[in-house]
This record gives C-alpha cells, sequence and structure tokens, in this order.
C-alpha cells in the first residue's frame, strides 16, 4: 500500500508544514518512541510535541531509530508556562532541543500567553532570537485570543507564523480564527476530533456512512477543506493510519453540516484566565 499524501501549507516565511501533523499529548513517556515510529512508518513527516508534555526524548529517539533523513519531517515543539519570560526562555529552547536531539526545531510555538503574567511579548522576543540566529524555522503561539495575537504583532517585528488553538466541531472559535489568518497566522487546530466526543454527532456518522470512510476521518476532512493545519492523535496502530487517509472530498452540504454544531463547548483551558505553571 502506498503512502497518503498529504498537502502542505506554507507559512507567512515561506517554510512549508504538512497540513497533517501527529500529536503526542498525552502520550506517555515509556510509549512515546514506539507510537511515534508507528505515525512515521504510516506516513506522517510532521510530529507536534510540547515540553510540557515531558515525551520530547522519545519523539527524538523515535526520529533517530526511524533513519529518515531530518529535513523531511517538521517537529515542533513548545515552551512551557513556567520558563516564560526572556532568558528563561532561550534556556528552556536549549532544554527542549537537548531532549529532542536536533540542532534545528521546524516550529517553536509559545504554548499558552498567561495573561496574568504579563510575559508572553518578552518571551515572543526570546523565539524572535531563535529565528534570526536558526535555532528554528518558524516561530509561533498557542491559545493566543486576538487581543493577544493583537499585542504580539503591534509590539515585535515577526508576525506569527501559525496559533495553535483548539479547534473541533462543537468548538470552532470562529472569531480567534478569523483574527488569525487576518493577522497573516495560520491556524492549526489541536483537539480536531474533540478528544473523540465529536464522532458521535448524527451529521458526522452520515456523512462517514456516505463515504465509507470513519468518523474520524470526516471530521480531519473537514478541517483539510476548510484551510487548517490539524494534529490528530491515537495510540492505536489502525487509527494512526486512517488519520492520514483524507484522499475523500465532502461536498459543500457535508462541510455546512459540520460547520453548523458549532457551540461554546471548550475542552481545554480558557486562555484569558489559564495560569497553570505546566512544570512537575
Amino acid at each position: 500500500m502506498s503512502e497518503p499524501t498529504t498537502p502542505t501549507i506554507r507559512l507567512n516565511n515561506g517554510v512549508a508544514i504538512p497540513q497533517v501533523g501527529f500529536g503526542v499529548f498525552q502520550v506517555p513517556e515509556d510509549a512515546t518512541q514506539q507510537v511515534v515510529e508507528t505515525a512515521l512508518e504510516a506516513g506522517y513527516r510532521h510530529i507536534d510535541t510540547a515540553a510540557a508534555y515531558y515525551n520530547e526524548a522519545g519523539v527524538g529517539a523515535a526520529l533517530r531509530a526511524a533513519g529518515l533523513p531530518r529535513e523531511e519531517v517538521f517537529l515542533t515543539t513548545k515552551l512551557r508556562n513556567a520558563d516564560q519570560g526572556y532568558d528563561a526562555a532561550l534556556s528552556a529552547f536549549e532544554t527542549s532541543r537537548k531532549a529532542l536531539g536536533v540542532d534545528v526545531v521546524d516550529l517553536y510555538l509559545i504554548h499558552w500567553p498567561v495573561p496574568a503574567k504579563d510575559l508572553y511579548v518578552e518571551t515572543w522576543h526570546a523565539l524572535e532570537k531563535l529565528l534570526a540566529e536558526g535555532a528554528v524555522r518558524a516561530i509561533g503561539v498557542s491559545n493566543f485570543l486576538p487581543e493577544h495575537l493583537r499585542r504580539v504583532v503591534a509590539e515585535s517585528e515577526t508576525v506569527p507564523a501559525v496559533n495553535q488553538i483548539e479547534v473541533h466541531p462543537t468548538f470552532q472559535q470562529r472569531a480567534t480564527q478569523d483574527a488569525t489568518r487576518e493577522a497573516g497566522t495560520a491556524v492549526e487546530a489541536y483537539s480536531p476530533l474533540g478528544q473523540g466526543r465529536d464522532l458521535e454527532d448524527e451529521a458526522v456518522t452520515r456523512i462517514a456512512a456516505a463515504h465509507d470512510v470513519t468518523p474520524g476521518q470526516v471530521v480531519l476532512r473537514w478541517h483539510v477543506q476548510r484551510g487548517r493545519i490539524v494534529i490528530p492523535k491515537s495510540v492505536t496502530p489502525e487509527r494512526i493510519a486512517a488519520n492520514l487517509d483524507l484522499s475523500f472530498t465532502l461536498d459543500d452540504d457535508e462541510l455546512a453540516a459540520i460547520d453548523g454544531l458549532d457551540s461554546a463547548d471548550r475542552i481545554g483551558g480558557d486562555p484569558a484566565v489559564f495560569a497553570f505553571s505546566q512544570a512537575r
């Protein structure tokens, strides 16, 4: 069986990112290497981790074990909330780079704005330094609301390449998506399947039956056709493979049916107040 072909999105600095990646949120440290190796074998070429997941070393081990040329795998990691601030961020990046075992990280994100600490602009300047030095190929943010994104753009020289936010059928954050795109920043969806609970909706299951695919494939295809980068996570080999096989197309009515599932049903924290340190 040939590997699925994954489309790419060109970020605002010209760097190409595979539109469908593989996330390792909540993958245990001792399972990460095998799970990521399985994803790479299935054809994924975009892996998303974070310092706060405490599994960067497993991701790095999988990259080495797979034996793929480094430039063939797009690698994202994120700065913990506990490490915000200019000098702290630079130090934390070196810790992540060492854990991953790479010279260059493709995309480095501020994990949360943590507005109560008011360090995210200072932290962004540290990421700009890493970008200028070539330690990273692109920099971005995660969980930034429009007001956070606007402030970073106004008080720096670099527009974030990506804003990684919670987006799934029952929580679409349209205002934040719109503000992100207006800034010239790509939208990347985490928890793209609503951590599984959006897959039982009647519209999703009906569309899946019509295309002879899984509900998860339907939702991921919806993300792709709506122009978002998406990072599904699974530890099941069959689902890992299926989530990358999105070679069918949803019609306008099917897309609209999924669009119509939007609600205020957030799964993760509220970026306006979320302030956990993410430190153990």
